[in-house]
């Protein structure tokens, strides 16, 4: 397989429990992430696979996390960007974005995310509150990052039609039902997103969706993952499609070096070009790296 030069990990979180607890991480398929995970674990697993450049992204509904990860980046030299939290409901949303801008590391803020995965309302991004956050994003020249399961992708669909201004990025392909083998109605609705010029998809997040509780290869695991992986470069294409660890999360499943080269496998038919973009260039033009 091909190892990247200049490889830009597009998706990747880090915690110190010590700090605050990942409220999140429950029960025994999770136990594993029940630790700290630094940059400074990740850089050498990253240099090694020949990333260079990161995306680090929230983990948490919390305020302070933003800040922390904006002075993180300023003074990592593997750090490109961040993609922070904010409520989006709250009424001053754009002073609170160009307050977040003015921090130190301040010029790190590429994007804002939500866990709307948990929200119990399937359109929780049409609700006029959210769609006027929305809107702030796009003012302050920032991404929004779509954590969301695919029941909520036709809510997607509609929020990037209503602010083309935005650019809406896809994490973990919208997490569709991979150890099931299901591909409908996820495809259709992942195909109508990406019919949208504003829109974009991360190629991360697959190796947790398949059956964690089976033992697989590596082989075997790409082998469910494909089907979904080709979904999302024919719908996207490569210079909409960009990668993403999903470090530690990943670790449930494979190592670093292991899920950067399940990535390089599901793509095996791109040309050098096409790579380029999916490993690096697609990621710096949406997050201005």
């Amino acid at each position: 397989m091909t190892v990247h030069t200049g490889t830009v990990d597009a998706h990747h979180h880090v915690w110190d429990l010590s700090v605050r607890d990942q409220d999140w991480i429950s029960g025994p398929e999770l136990a594993p992430l029940r630790r700290n995970f630094t940059i400074e674990d990740l850089a050498p697993q990253a240099r090694a696979a020949g990333v260079t450049r990161t995306v680090l992204v929230q983990t948490v509904t919390v305020a302070e996390e933003t800040p922390e990860f904006l002075t993180l980046a300023e003074e990592s030299d593997l750090i490109g960007g961040v993609v922070g939290w904010t409520d989006l409901t709250r009424p001053d949303v754009a002073d609170e974005l160009a307050r977040l801008c003015e921090l130190p590391g301040g010029r790190y803020l590429k994007g804002i995310r939500h866990q709307v995965q948990g929200e119990p309302d399937p359109a929780w991004l049409s609700r006029p509150d959210v769609r006027r956050g929305l809107g702030a994003v796009a003012a302050a020249g920032l991404v929004y990052d779509l954590l969301v399961r695919p029941h909520q992708l036709p809510a997607c669909v509609r929020a990037a039609a209503a602010l083309p201004g935005l650019t809406f990025v896809l994490d973990h392909l919208g997490k569709p039902p991979i150890a099931s083998g299901q591909l409908e109605p996820w495809a259709s609705d992942v195909r109508a997103l990406a019919a949208l010029p504003n829109t974009a998809c991360k190629l991360s997040g697959m190796v947790t969706e398949t059956d964690l509780r089976q033992r697989r290869s590596a082989q075997e695991r790409r082998r469910e993952m494909l089907p979904y992986a080709d979904t999302v470069l024919d719908a996207f294409g490569p210079g909409r499609l960009m990668f993403g660890s999903d470090w530690p999360v990943c670790t449930l499943a494979t190592t670093y070096g292991g899920v950067s080269l399940m990535a390089d496998a599901l793509v095996p038919h791109l040309s050098g070009d096409e790579r380029a973009q999916v490993f690096e260039g697609t990621a710096e033009r949406v997050y201005r790296l």
